[in-house]
């Protein structure tokens, strides 16, 4: 008589199977317990090697900025912002997709992650090394490695997951796998860990995957779900909910034409902005358009209270590029898991990245000044025109809008609309009122938005719903 394998928990030869993950946890966690006993004991041998593995890779490092700089991009793939937001966008997804199981695991492992770190960095109390050119800030203690731990739980959770969605699992595996082998070694590489406490990040992160990833398997054999081996995800069937699109449908048709089409529309967008600047810089002073431009600061300057600037500092970051990269991805995130497309996903990065160039291009060229009043924020090294601040704050807000006008049919869409008038006006009235912009400036902004949001909206029609590739001709 055959017997189902998957309905009986067992894998096949050669897979992990659910019975050998007791025996994994136990092996994981003798590993770490030596380790913590070996550090609290302070061995010589230990303490020597540790020192000297900071202290040579302190001596190639320091002297290289372009290796530092290298080094701390990579550590912050396992810092705590970008995991964050890795995790919160994965668990967004999987409730809107209802795979509620899914994504209680993937909070409740982070959040044990984000308990276990400092507890045991409490019971140790180990201090940080001390190398002799610093070229990394670290504070806490040191063992075990916050960022080691903390990758090793997030994306291993986070592959486990998604893995049934990909193609070629192995080589993502090791993606994975590689990423944070690379991140703990960032960690050692700029001095702020020894190589012990990377050790122990990766093995006390693999001790609680294993734990919790036991726990979701024992949670589903009560429910009465077949068990698959890991190595095909904590669960398989959902396959088609945890991928991103699973439509296969192209975001953008002819792709070649599209691409030169956007090009040029950049160039020609890029060309009506600077003789704009040009012209603004060069021809208005002492005509009644410059005495309005300079006379609207001086204006506004006279309205400064303490009270106003706490409020106009709020609304000018709400046009930084952090608030707005922040607000693109959450965005692009939310809409990937409700329309399950990718097209409009390209319309919001392509505005994005056309907004950011287009800005660096024509302010590089421009080099128009600031306003002749004092400002209360510090000194930019961009130019006036147009205002970065307020451009991007209109594309996103308008493409946002764009978006949800044709695809929510509730009243609710036109917040949206609302959103984009008043969530940008703010901005340029602060950046106004900061000293930091005419209101030309302004004028280069609106421009810069409507030219190259309409131009995006003409090419790639956002809202089309393209036919699947099956059908397609």
């Amino acid at each position: 008589m055959a017997v189902d394998v998957a309905t009986c928990g067992e894998a096949p030869p050669g897979r992990l199977a659910g019975r050998w993950v007791p025996l994994l946890v136990v092996a994981i966690g003798i590993g770490f317990g030596l380790l913590v006993l070996l550090v609290r004991l302070h061995l010589e041998p230990l303490t020597i090697v540790d020192r000297g593995v900071v202290r040579v890779l302190n001596e190639v490092v320091s002297p290289r900025p372009y290796l530092v700089n290298a080094l701390d991009g990579t550590t912050q793939l396992g810092g705590r912002p970008v995991m964050h937001w890795l995790v919160g966008v994965a668990a967004l997804l999987l409730l809107v997709r209802r795979r509620v199981r899914l994504a209680v695991y993937l909070l409740a492992t982070t959040a044990g992650a984000l308990l276990l770190d400092p507890s045991v960095k409490s019971l140790v109390g180990r201090l940080r090394p001390v190398v002799e050119a610093p070229v990394a800030i670290a504070s806490g203690n040191s063992f075990p490695s916050g960022h080691a731990l903390g990758s090793t739980v997030v994306y291993g959770a986070l592959l486990l997951v998604f893995l049934p969605a990909v193609r070629y699992r192995k080589l993502f595996t090791a993606a994975v796998a590689l990423l944070v082998v690379a991140i703990g070694v960032t960690r050692v590489a700029l001095g702020v860990h020894y190589l012990t406490d990377v050790l122990a990040g990766w093995l006390l992160g693999a001790l609680w995957l294993s734990v919790t990833a036991y726990a979701f398997r024992l949670w589903r054999r009560e429910a009465g779900h077949p068990v698959a081996p890991l190595d095909d995800g904590l669960k398989p069937e959902a396959d088609e909910a945890v991928k991103p699109a699973p439509d296969s449908s192209r975001p953008i048709p002819h792709r070649w034409v599209k691409a030169t089409e956007i090009l040029t529309g950049w160039v020609f967008t890029f060309g009506i902005l600077y003789v704009v600047g040009y012209l603004l810089k060069n021809r208005t002073e002492g005509t009644w358009l410059g005495r309005f431009d300079d006379g609207v600061v001086r204006w506004l300057q006279t309205l400064r209270t303490p009270t106003l600037d706490e409020v106009s500092w709020v609304w000018s970051n709400a046009g930084d590029i952090r608030a707005i990269l922040a607000i693109s991805l959450v965005f692009c995130s939310i809409a990937l898991a409700v329309w399950r497309q990718w097209r409009p996903v390209v319309f919001v990065v392509l505005t994005m990245v056309g907004e950011l160039t287009l800005f660096l291009c024509t302010a590089a060229s421009v080099q128009r000044g600031r306003p002749p009043v004092p400002q209360l924020d510090s000194p930019m090294s961009t130019s006036s025109f147009p205002s970065g601040h307020i451009a991007a704050t209109m594309c996103i807000w308008v493409a946002v809008a764009v978006l949800i006008m044709d695809r929510v049919s509730s009243r609710w869409r036109w917040f949206a609309v609302v959103l984009a008038v008043v969530v940008p006006a703010g901005v340029a009235l602060s950046r106004m009122y900061r000293g930091t912009h005419h209101p030309t400036d302004l004028l280069g902004a609106a421009m810069l938005t409507a030219l190259w949001v309409g131009l995006l909206w003409w090419l790639l029609r956002p809202n089309v719903r393209a036919a699947p590739a099956d059908v397609r001709t």
